[in-house]
């Protein structure tokens, strides 16, 4: 057996963390999460003494269990919806009402023929499907052991696609190698794709100027970033970003193109970078791990105002 216990879910989630991942730490099992769309062949997968599925179930899975239930000493189901009540779905998009009937409510029967275990989030539920003894599982902190994160920025307009584009190897870079940054970005659903690869990134849809007026001033950004490609069409941008990321409370990395040139000064306040991917890396990476330099850079940009 590899692991005490899997656990299978669609994708990273919630139902899990705050549910599942709790509840197998208190009963003392370790465990390894497996992907629902990923099932391992029937003929060669050993399996742990224990099977979680969080909310969904499919075919290949079911094909799995039945050909190897011996092995499988606990099997258990998970709900924090009412999955399994068509009635309670009126109301919902039909692609959801589909996919609930399609990974949920058509398996109910078998989990039970297969002597499923069922775990439910809430004493609604314990009390609908009484008859199948379910146990309520109570939610656990998922940030308990989630550390500070720092917010790295940029809130280029649809006009700086080059620039977004060209940040995705910067910010690929940084995410990997230190967990405690994440990025946000302003765009639509292009802006949404190219980044959607990408672990702890934000994407905020386009605003008007007087919402984003408010929405730079909110605190907790801790980088901003403004890079800009030598292009003909950039040689007559004004260095504003310089004011918006100053207004967010963080410091500055900039491009040492001529439109910036004359409003920072490097390590004064802000940095001056080239634009090349991995010396923009590098500077994120000095900044996040340097306070007292950070401070230092949004003090001086303050004062230049």
């Amino acid at each position: 057996m590899s692991e005490a216990a899997w656990v299978i879910e669609e994708n990273d989630n919630s139902s899990s963390h705050f549910f599942v991942r709790p509840q197998l730490q208190r009963l003392g099992l370790e465990f390894q999460s497996q992907r629902l769309r990923q099932c391992p062949p029937a003929s060669t997968a050993p399996l742990p003494a224990s099977l979680v599925f969080v909310r969904y179930l499919t075919p290949a899975w079911r094909r799995l269990v039945e050909a190897r239930r011996d092995q499988v000493e606990r099997l258990v189901y998970f709900m924090d919806d009412d999955l399994f009540d068509l009635r309670a779905h009126a109301g919902l998009p039909l692609r959801y009402r589909w996919k609930l009937y399609n990974l949920a409510w058509r398996h109910r029967q078998w989990l039970r023929n297969m002597g499923a275990e069922l775990w439910v989030s809430t004493d609604w539920l314990a009390q609908k499907y009484t008859a199948w003894q379910p146990e309520v599982v109570q939610p656990g902190s998922p940030y308990a052991a989630v550390p500070p994160v720092k917010t790295v920025f940029y809130h280029g307009s649809a006009s700086h696609s080059a620039e977004i584009r060209w940040l995705y190897p910067v910010i690929e870079s940084v995410l990997a190698r230190d967990p405690q940054l994440c990025f946000e970005i302003i765009g639509d659903q292009k802006v949404r794709a190219i980044f959607a690869g990408l672990p702890r990134v934000h994407v905020v849809h386009p605003m008007r100027w007087p919402a984003y007026r408010a929405f730079i001033s909110r605190s907790g950004r801790t980088i901003g970033l403004a890079p800009l490609l030598d292009q003909a069409f950039n040689r007559s941008r004004a260095p504003t970003k310089f004011f918006d990321i100053t207004q967010a409370g963080a410091a500055g990395i900039y491009a040492d193109h001529a439109v910036y040139r004359g409003r920072v000064e490097h390590l004064h306040n802000g940095l001056l970078v080239p634009m090349q991917v991995e010396a923009w890396a590098d500077a994120i990476l000095q900044l996040s791990n340097d306070e007292a330099l950070r401070q230092s850079l949004l003090q001086q940009a303050r004062a230049a105002l």
